[in-house]
């Protein structure tokens, strides 16, 4: 049996912020529109989507607040905007739905991930609630008593 070839890790980055401060609903996958200095700047890794949210304005989607860091070594006759306005792509009816979700009470879009996907650079997005302080609170106490389960039954082994 022939072996396979290890998978190169394809996430370029994930907002550990996002299921801390919120409900996930609903996901979606969508491309992004980039330029060719953004798409250098993915495959080093320089991106931050901690404060970076969806707003879909005339039925389309825009990533806004996301920042690609520009690398020194990129073309130096373009100026390089890093948290500028990027356009999603997904198909209509997925606008719809989101455009629905989002007018319901305290619902908003905000990315979970971006990664390689047969070369292109897609990003998960979710349909979330806000989570209160309260709700946080019982969300590390979860995650803390199902951290010890597992810790116990280890060791009962």
């Amino acid at each position: 049996m022939p072996k396979s070839k290890p998978q190169p890790d394809s996430r370029i980055a994930v907002n550990k912020k996002a299921r801390h401060d919120y409900f996930i609903v609903e996901q979606l996958e969508a491309g992004l529109v980039l330029e060719g200095w953004e798409v250098k700047s993915l495959r080093e890794k320089s991106i931050q989507l901690k404060e970076s949210y969806v707003l879909i304005r005339d039925m389309q989607a825009w990533l806004l607040g996301a920042h690609i860091a520009p690398l020194i070594t990129t073309s130096t006759h373009k100026a390089a905007d890093p948290t500028r306005t990027r356009k999603l792509l997904l198909h209509k009816d997925e606008i719809a739905k989101l455009v629905g979700a989002v007018e319901r009470k305290g619902y908003t879009i905000i990315p979970l991930s971006m990664y390689w996907k047969k070369g292109v650079v897609k990003l998960g997005i979710a349909v979330a609630k806000g989570k209160h302080k309260q709700d946080r609170r019982a969300s590390i106490k979860e995650r803390d008593w199902k951290r010890d389960q597992q810790r116990l039954m280890k060791n009962a082994k």
